[in-house]
């Protein structure tokens, strides 16, 4: 019997000293452990201890479980800010029950080296039997104790206490929150009042308020939005729905009639690339301030040049899940601000005979060509970029469905319906990382400056190759077309026909700037496909 326990006590040592992770192995690249098992045997049952080790003291973040509560690998336990190290995700490698968490182990709480954090038993087998009938007596606390208790329940004496635990290190789990509330309303009245992209930026602005409300944990892993997120954000599921019924949206015909206007598209998407240097540059001159975007972090926040939401989720979630509340909030407000940011870059790149230029009416675009674009895209982008095929290939089947005539309810349903359930949800989920431990830094304000660069130097991009066409074709190619190559479709080339109507009452070129206005949408899902195949390994 004695050997049995010694044999079981060896196997738990070693079976379990991989089993918590902090975003990644639970120790760094010089071997230098930050959590350790420490094996306790007890009225014949075998616990681990799950000891904090790193040499300087922790905050906590987040605590996401309680005592006897069972976990599977996977399962988040916490999440810890380590002197030395980036925030640390604490998860479960193998089944394991909560026994006790260590008193005190709390949301701005400190750990100190050899603390014991929690207490775990080996549990393969689960059960959930109760002993039927009770027995003894329960009394209620005196009236002041549970005032008191009640008390310490609310958020707002969550909110204080955090504050004004450890205020250096704490402030953004206390007033940081009251901070972010307020920000979710500011987004909510951006929405609402001056209607700025409001299907995206009021769940968002909802969500955020719901993510920074303390004790509730709608963001947790157990949350609503926490469990919204990780099934279609992580996923990747929502931005790839999202596609789909955009390209059931649009209409390809100016692009295929004008097929040249694709280059339009991608010149735009240089603003992406530039971007994604500029969070390189960025971090060596301001790393002192807290600014380090590795190539990854770069590449996330360079996509919001393309002014593709769907997209800049996407990539963002697969390479740089940190940064996604970030990079989703700007680029879905430089989005919303194209009328206000476009047209100045657009006069500075024009002269005003630029934009009284007329183009020829489009050809008609046949039946036949609008079905054979998407199959022909598709397989082309398949073959050529494979990493791209997922948002390829939801835009183009969902333009399939259009186009196509036969599957109306199909169209109808993923323009309508289908789209918006997704959106309210893909909504809420980017709101629920708008957190204030993750928004309220100098790395958040770095994207918003790299953002609207990036989207600035897209349109600038697309002006200069559109001059560059007007040159080449003997100025039959209006200039200002080129600047609908980002990818804020329809809103871009509105822009670009309201710039030219001030210009000349008689000059429409809505249809002319939809060509590369949709020509971006693929540019953008393309550029991120690179990026992905070159860093999502």
């Amino acid at each position: 019997m004695r050997l049995t326990k010694i044999f079981t006590l060896l196997v738990a040592c070693l079976g379990l000293s991989m089993s918590v992770s902090a975003i990644g192995p639970a120790e760094d690249v010089n071997g230098k452990p930050v959590f350790k098992w420490v094996p306790v045997q007890e009225d014949g049952k075998i616990f681990m201890n799950l000891t904090y080790v790193w040499d300087k003291p922790a905050t906590i973040y987040s605590l996401s479980v309680i005592d006897g509560e069972d976990l599977l690998p996977g399962n988040e336990v916490m999440i810890l800010s380590i002197p030395g190290r980036s925030k640390a995700t604490v998860k479960m490698a193998q089944s394991m029950q909560v026994i006790k968490v260590t008193d005190g182990l709390q949301p701005a709480a400190a750990v100190q080296p050899g603390q014991v954090m929690i207490r775990f038993r080996l549990a393969d087998i689960y059960q959930d039997s109760l002993p039927t009938g009770s027995s003894g007596t329960w009394k209620l606390d005196k009236f002041s104790v549970m005032l008191t208790n009640l008390w310490k329940s609310t958020g707002i004496y969550d909110l204080m206490r955090q504050t004004t635990s450890n205020f250096g290190k704490t402030w953004q789990l206390g007033l940081g929150r009251v901070l972010m509330m307020l920000i979710g309303i500011v987004l909510l009245y951006l929405a609402i009042f001056k209607e700025f992209e409001p299907l995206l930026l009021l769940p968002i602005g909802f969500g955020a308020v719901l993510a920074n409300i303390p004790l509730a944990g709608i963001a947790g892993p157990h949350g609503i939005l926490g469990m919204v997120y990780t099934a279609g954000i992580a996923t990747g599921v929502f931005p790839l729905i999202i596609f789909m019924g955009v390209g059931a949206m649009t209409d390809f015909g100016p692009l295929i009639a004008n097929p040249k206007t694709a280059l339009l598209g991608a010149a735009a998407q240089f603003g992406i690339f530039l971007a994604l240097l500029g969070a390189l540059v960025l971090t060596i001159f301001c790393k002192d301030w807290g600014i380090n975007f590795d190539l990854k972090d770069a590449a996330s926040i360079g996509i919001i040049g393309g002014a593709d939401g769907p997209t800049s989720i996407y990539l963002t979630s697969k390479l740089s899940p940190q940064l996604l509340g970030a990079v989703a909030v700007a680029a879905y407000s430089y989005m919303a601000l194209v009328p206000i940011i476009q047209p100045p870059i657009m006069k500075l790149f024009t002269s005003e005979a630029d934009r009284k230029i007329k183009m020829k009416q489009l050809r008609p675009v046949s039946k036949l060509e609008k079905i054979c674009f998407p199959i022909v895209i598709t397989i082309l982008c398949a073959l050529l970029l494979p990493d791209a095929a997922p948002l390829i290939g939801m835009l183009m089947f969902g333009n399939l469905m259009r186009e196509s005539g036969v599957v109306a309810r199909l169209s109808d349903t993923a323009q309508n319906a289908l789209i918006n359930i997704v959106t309210i949800f893909l909504g809420l989920a980017v709101g629920s990382k708008l957190s204030a431990d993750k928004f309220l830094n100098m790395q958040t304000l770095g994207i918003l400056l790299l953002g609207v660069i990036a989207f600035g130097c897209g349109t600038a991009a697309g002006l200069i190759f559109g001059q560059i066409m007007k040159k080449t074709s003997g100025g039959q190619v209006n200039p200002l077309i080129g600047s609908a190559g980002v990818s804020a479709v329809p809103m871009a080339a509105r822009v670009v026909n309201k710039v030219g109507l001030e210009a000349d009452h008689h000059n429409f070129l809505l249809m002319h700037a939809m060509g590369p206005n949709v020509a971006g949408v693929i540019g953008s899902a393309v550029a991120a496909g690179v990026l992905l195949k070159m860093l999502g390994s």
